[in-house]
């Protein structure tokens, strides 16, 4: 491998991102995400719904474990923004890739053609979405890599364009230093619409403890989010989604599934952004 200054790689790194489309992007350090609040918290969950990939598990390793390259040092977390009016962006045509997904996958394959033309021994290794199928939990990462805070409404909120993001990451085999995590936190004075504009109530009761499960870290801080409930606005959704056409997507007529958003847009950080 070339002898490069690691903050000049990094920096290059995030350039790249910007110019392929990515709209916020950081280094993560890889020992701050091995064994990370989330998949400590995994075998305590109250509730497994929707984990159908448990059967379809790929790296081997047992339900919620993440798989890390033997070789791998730094994670590299970027997001593209999901505005309010770009709805379509994360709009499921049967089982095909929403636009958005799409984007994030071109950014994805893009960056490791350009590093690995920079240097045949930088090893990036893309990472799924699914940690069964050999992903991360990225709004752990993306909390590390400084890209913002996890809120109230579990999600990640950028200082740009609050939780309206959408998230991807990679592993690469270089040191690089890290961007995060930041000191950004504005869900401290919020009054806190995500929760209370959620159709299922979600955010209703506790259901994690620091006490039960050992962590400081819990789901929507309070450890009151319950993702079962969230699961069944998705069913539902699923359930009640129209036939249509996506052009942008597939050529034919297709259920266009419009998963629930309200966490997302209510809240108030980012809202001036474009």
């Amino acid at each position: 491998m070339k002898d490069y200054d690691k903050y000049q790689l990094r920096e290059i790194i995030l350039e790249k991102l910007k110019e392929l489309g990515a709209d916020c992007a950081g280094i993560a350090d890889i020992n701050a995400l091995m064994n990370s609040p989330s998949e400590q918290l995994f075998p305590n969950m109250k509730d497994h719904t929707r984990d159908h990939f448990a059967d379809e598990i790929t790296t081997g390793l047992p339900h919620g474990k993440v798989f890390w390259e033997p070789d791998a040092r730094s994670v590299i977390v970027f997001a593209v923004a999901h505005p309010e009016d770009r709805p379509e962006m994360d709009w499921w045509c049967g089982e095909i890739d929403p636009p958005g997904n799409k984007k994030l996958l071109k950014i994805s394959r893009e960056l490791k053609k350009y590093l690995s033309a920079l240097d045949p021994d930088i090893h990036i290794y893309s990472k799924r979405y699914h940690v069964e199928r050999g992903g991360i939990y990225l709004k752990d990462a993306a909390y590390q890599a400084g890209l913002g805070c996890i809120g109230y409404n579990n999600l990640c909120v950028t200082p740009a364009f609050g939780p309206r993001v959408r998230l991807r990451a990679m592993t690469i085999n270089v040191s690089l230093p890290p961007t995060g995590p930041i000191a950004f936190d504005p869900c401290r004075t919020c009054d806190r619409p995500c929760i209370t504009n959620c159709p299922q109530n979600a955010f209703s009761e506790v259901i994690y403890t620091r006490e039960e499960t050992g962590l400081t870290h819990l789901p929507a801080r309070n450890g009151n989010y319950y993702r079962a409930s969230c699961n069944n606005q998705m069913l539902k959704n699923e359930e009640t989604a129209a036939e249509g056409l996506m052009p942008e997507v597939c050529d034919h007529t297709e259920k266009i599934i419009k998963y629930c958003r309200n966490c997302e847009l209510s809240c108030p950080v980012g809202k001036s952004k474009k």
